[in-house]
């Protein structure tokens, strides 16, 4: 057995070329994100700057910790404040009769050099007692380290899914493909007195093979592309400087295993098939393909498809607002697009048999491909793969996005609109006649939901309730916002306690609190961005960030010019605030769809390489039959270009069903519905498809008619 695997393996070392690269891409992917993955884990250890010299740090507490219900007990439950609180005047008087203090920068914390067990002693629980490395937590943005490295393991992460979903569909429809044309081949054998069993052990036998050498060849590549990736993601603005790549083991240990896995997964449904070929029923198959689609695929695929419209439709029904996140738009479209691949012999008859070819040529090659099930199947499902990644990915990112900033400008009626950090009011001696001005600031809310969890939401501060409900255009579906006051909040529909009159028990920024607020409005959820809202009264600390006025013309903005921040029209600040992508975002939407690209060019190229170099006999009687060797390799490119187009509409198809379900969700959340189809992005991916299986049928064509 093992002399047959080893001969087949030379002799038809072209046929298994394509699905050695893509096992070893892929394992090299999965190398290359799993050692990228594992530098993500951990944040570098930095030493502490602000209070260097200072070996003990007293520093107000910098997180609200709460009480909240876990089955029949109540655990401590903490939330970050969004800066720490001072320490107390009095405090600091106490420690300054005994020891020498260091401040620096702010109230928020003192440095001093004392025993740190008689430090605790005084300060107790009215503030933290910071010693060794721990004091780097009372430098500026202590968490920026390992905040950094969130956005980068969910590419990472992301990538790596990617990489294994497309890497296994790409080299099963190898396997299933190779098989399907070596059926003559097993007649052969089985009439030799080959067994069922030994076919199937011999193609297992050569999944192993492969896959033993294709994975240690995906781990070398992938340990010499890690660093090489570090590099990329650091001047692309997706990592921070100091990123780099560790020497953990187990991505070399997961990517490996993985990848034989793979080899054997897809060999072991092509194997089965295989084994039922009987002695003489290859030595007698019509070049019209039969049993294209055994009931396990039909299963597996009809069970996709209808898991992923039904999540679909379930995230619309229950979270519409869960459509709008990375991790939504990435993953439910895999399983509707393996699902369609997986039924795609059942889909490529009926639509090449719709098409209307002119022509002779035009004729045979829509007959040629509704015949050929098989062949056109292998080529329209690794195109369909890309161009509903290309589709869905790029579509609903940017239409995210853009439905954000139509959302910004609709709920302002401002004409300017000034943004910055840390803004200086502007006095209203300065502003012309009929101008309104409404100042707001950034800040956080801590609420309570239900008695098993303590929820963190981003809010504004309103300085001036009066112009701001002048100049807000906010979705309220209950409630005024005239009646926002010091003692009141503005909710969205996300809140638990939703309802005019109801009181809502919040924690501020600082966490100071509770203070009780009554709703006075409530606004739909829109894309997030919609509220809460309160009075700075409940946002202690917070600096003004954004400036919105309205009337006087230039003059005004001449005025709000005094506040320190850049003033723009309301639909310039719009579109600077939320651009259509930013660079990082869509260089990893680059990253991902790249990966799915070089794996259909690599299924292409090897299918249509195996397929038309078996179709001498056809050919030789396209010949015979008085057909030229130009016109025969327009059928041939005209099938090449047919199967990529037929791939292409089915993978609209899938963008369609992923973009108009969020479409739906948006309009449920009363967001602006902005829906963008990347036709710049989906067109060349498909160029790219078409042009490399024109390439991939014209030349083993070429050679077959000389």
């Amino acid at each position: 057995m093992l002399s047959v695997v080893l001969s087949g393996l030379r002799a038809r070392w072209a046929s298994f070329l394509g699905g050695f690269l893509a096992l070893a891409l892929g394992v090299g992917l999965l190398t290359t994100m799993g050692l990228g993955l594992s530098a993500t884990f951990h944040a570098p250890e930095r030493s502490p700057q602000r209070f260097a010299s200072s070996p003990v740090v007293v520093q107000g507490q910098d997180r609200l910790t709460l009480d909240v219900r876990r089955g029949p007990d109540t655990v401590p439950v903490s939330q970050r404040l969004d800066r720490p609180q001072p320490v107390d005047k009095e405090l600091v008087r106490e420690l300054r009769t005994r020891w020498p203090l260091t401040e620096s920068g702010g109230p928020d914390a003192v440095g001093l050099d004392a025993p740190a067990d008689e430090v605790r002693a005084l300060v107790g629980d009215r503030a933290q007692v910071l010693t060794g490395d721990a004091r780097r937590n009372a430098d500026p943005d202590p968490e920026r380290d390992a905040q950094a490295l969130v956005g980068l393991n969910a590419l990472l992460g992301t990538t790596g899914g990617v990489t294994a979903f497309v890497s296994v569909f790409v080299v099963a429809s190898t396997f299933a493909f190779a098989v399907a044309l070596r059926r003559r081949e097993f007649g052969l054998l089985r009439t030799a007195g080959a067994t069922p069993g030994q076919v199937r052990r011999m193609l297992l036998a050569e999944a192993t093979a492969l896959g033993v050498l294709a994975s240690a060849a995906g781990c070398a590549l992938g340990a010499a592309g890690a660093p090489l990736l570090a590099r990329a993601l650091v001047d692309g603005g997706l990592a921070p400087g100091w990123f780099a790549v560790g020497d953990a083991v187990w991505p070399f240990h997961l990517a490996f295993w993985t990848g034989l896995t793979v080899a054997l997964a897809g060999a072991v449904a092509a194997s089965r098939r295989a084994g039922k070929v009987g002695p003489t029923a290859a030595l007698r198959e019509a070049d019209v393909d039969t049993d294209v689609l055994p009931l396990g695929r039909a299963l597996l695929g009809a069970g996709l498809l209808l898991t992923g419209l039904g999540l679909l439709v379930w995230t619309y029904a229950t979270e519409p607002s869960e459509l709008l996140k990375r991790k939504t738009y990435t993953t439910l479209p895999m399983l509707l697009v393996g699902g369609v691949a997986l039924l795609s012999p059942l889909l490529v008859r009926p639509v090449a048999r719709l098409l209307r070819l002119r022509g002779a040529v035009g004729t045979l090659v829509r007959e040629n491909s509704a015949a050929s099930v098989r062949r056109t199947a292998a080529v329209a499902a690794p195109v369909l793969v890309t161009v509903a990644l290309a589709g869905t990915l790029f579509g609903s990112a940017a239409s995210v996005t853009q439905t954000r900033g139509v959302e910004a400008r609709e709920q302002t009626a401002a004409q300017y609109v000034v943004s910055g950090e840390e803004l200086k009011p502007v006095a209203a001696a300065a502003l012309p006649a009929g101008a309104v001005v409404s100042p707001t600031a950034s800040t956080s809310l801590f609420v309570r939901d239900g008695a098993e969890a303590v929820v963190k939401y981003g809010a504004r501060a309103v300085a001036d309730p009066a112009a701001f409900a002048g100049l807000a255009r906010l979705p309220v579906v209950a409630g005024d916002l005239r009646d926002l006051d010091d003692r009141s909040i503005v909710v969205n529909e996300e809140f638990e306690r939703h309802r005019i009159g109801e009181t809502v028990e919040i924690w501020r920024a600082d966490g100071s609190g509770p203070v009780r607020l009554r709703v006075v409005a409530v606004l739909a959820l829109g894309t997030g961005d919609n509220g809460p809202y309160v009075t700075r009264a409940n946002a202690p600390g917070a600096p003004l960030d954004r400036i919105e006025a309205s009337g006087g013309g230039a003059a005004t903005a001449r005025a709000l010019e005094a506040s320190g921040g850049t003033v723009r029209t309301a639909a310039a600040w719009a579109a600077a605030d939320h651009p259509a992508s930013s660079p990082q975002t869509r260089l990893g939407m680059i990253l991902v769809l790249g990966i799915a690209l070089v794996y259909t060019v690599i299924g292409l190229a090897n299918t249509l390489l195996m397929a038309t170099s078996v179709r001498g006999g056809e050919l030789a009687s396209l010949r015979l039959a008085g057909a030229t060797r130009a016109q025969i390799l327009r059928v041939v490119t005209g099938e090449a270009v047919l199967a990529t187009a037929i791939g292409t509409l089915l993978g609209l198809a899938v963008t369609a069903a992923v973009l108009g379900t969020l479409g739906a969700g948006l309009a449920s959340l009363s967001a602006p519905v902005a829906l963008v189809l990347p036709w710049a992005v989906v067109g060349a991916a498909a160029a790219v498809c078409a042009t490399v299986a024109v390439a991939s049928s014209a030349l083993p064509a070429w050679r077959l008619t000389r």
